[in-house]
C-alpha cells in the first residue's frame, strides 16, 4: 500500500489553488481580528447597485455650431418682433401725436390768411385746390375714422423712402405727378402696411361708403371709398387722373391710396379708391363726423 506523501494541512487541492486562498487557521480569532477582517471585507467590496460615473460630455464642432444656430435664431426672433411689433407702435405714436400738431398748425396757418389769400365764395360749392408741395413737405393730413376713431396722419410731398415713407413723423407721402385734393383728377398717396409705424395697415379693412378727410389749412375734403384693387407694382395707370385710363379727361375729383400686398412682401399692391362727395371750408367748421376730432387737436 502507498501511502500519500503530501502533508495533511486540512486544505483540499481547489481551495490551494483558489487565488488569495489562505489556509485556515485551527485557532479561534480574536474579536480584534475578526473586526479588522470584516471591515477589510466590507472595503474591498463594491456595492452591485452603485452607478458607475459617467464620463463628462466632451465639446464637438456640430454641438458648439447648433449652440450658436440656436442663439442666432433667438436674437433674430426679438429682432423681427421689435422690428415688426414694438417699433410699429412706438412710430404709429409718434405720427399720430405729429398728425394732431399738424392740425393745429393748419387752423392756426388759415387763422393768419396764409394758405390762400383769394378764397372762392363759401356757397359756390367749389373746393379750394390745394397749393402743391415740395417733397418732405407737410401740407395736409388723412383721417380715416375706419382706422380708428382718433386716427390721423400727416401727408408730405413727395414718396421718398428716408424723408416721407419712412420718416417717424409723417408716414404719408403723395406722389408728386398726380393731382392735389380739390382739383380735378387723381390725388393719389401711398404709405407703409406693415413696419415704419404701418399708417396704412387696415386699408384692406375698408368698406364701400366710409368716409376718408383730407385735411388742409383751407377746409377738409370729404371722399367715400368706392373699391379695392390688387395689382402689380409696374401698374401705374392706378395714378392717370382717371385711375387705369389714360386716355379719358377726369371730371371726378379722386383719391387713390396705395400699399404694398401681401403684408411683409412687395409682390403686389393694394390700391384703394375714393371718389370726393364734399368740401367743407374752415370757416364753416368741420364735418360733423370728425368734429370731435379736430376740436380735441384745436384743445
Amino acid at each position: 500500500m502507498i501511502e500519500n506523501d503530501r502533508p495533511d494541512d486540512g486544505v483540499s487541492p481547489d481551495e490551494a489553488s483558489r487565488p488569495g486562498a489562505e489556509p485556515e487557521s485551527s485557532a479561534p480569532l480574536s474579536r480584534k481580528e475578526a473586526r479588522e477582517r470584516e471591515r477589510a471585507a466590507t472595503m474591498g467590496a463594491r456595492p452591485t447597485d452603485e452607478p458607475t460615473p459617467k464620463a463628462a460630455p466632451k465639446l464637438t464642432v456640430v454641438g458648439v455650431l447648433g449652440e450658436l444656430l440656436i442663439t442666432a435664431g433667438v436674437v433674430v426672433m426679438l429682432f423681427l418682433g421689435w422690428y415688426m411689433w414694438l417699433d410699429d407702435i412706438i412710430s404709429g405714436t409718434e405720427q399720430q401725436a405729429a398728425g394732431v400738431e399738424v392740425q393745429q398748425q393748419l387752423q392756426q396757418e388759415w387763422e393768419r390768411s396764409e394758405a390762400i389769400t383769394e378764397r372762392p365764395a363759401i356757397d359756390n360749392g367749389e373746393p379750394v385746390v390745394a397749393e402743391p408741395a415740395a417733397d418732405g413737405e407737410v401740407f395736409a393730413t388723412l383721417i380715416v375714422p375706419r382706422f380708428g376713431a382718433d386716427w390721423v396722419r400727416p401727408i408730405a410731398g413727395g414718396i421718398d423712402l428716408s424723408t416721407v415713407l419712412n420718416n417717424r413723423q409723417i408716414g404719408v407721402g403723395h406722389y408728386p405727378d398726380t393731382q392735389m385734393p380739390g382739383e380735378m383728377g387723381n390725388f393719389a398717396i401711398a404709405a407703409h402696411r406693415t413696419t415704419f409705424g404701418a399708417p396704412f395697415a387696415d386699408i384692406g379693412e375698408l368698406r364701400v361708403g366710409d368716409l376718408i378727410y383730407v385735411e388742409t389749412a383751407d377746409g377738409w375734403y370729404e371722399y367715400g371709398f368706392r373699391g379695392l384693387e390688387y395689382v402689380w407694382p409696374t401698374y401705374v395707370s392706378v395714378l392717370e387722373p382717371v385711375p387705369r385710363e389714360p386716355s379719358v379727361e377726369a371730371t371726378d375729383r379722386f383719391l387713390t391710396m396705395t400699399s404694398c400686398n401681401p403684408r411683409f412682401s412687395s409682390a403686389e399692391r393694394i390700391i384703394a379708391y375714393a371718389v370726393m362727395e364734399n368740401w367743407y371750408p374752415r370757416a364753416d367748421g368741420p364735418p360733423a363726423a370728425i368734429s370731435g376730432l379736430v376740436e380735441a387737436a384745436g384743445s
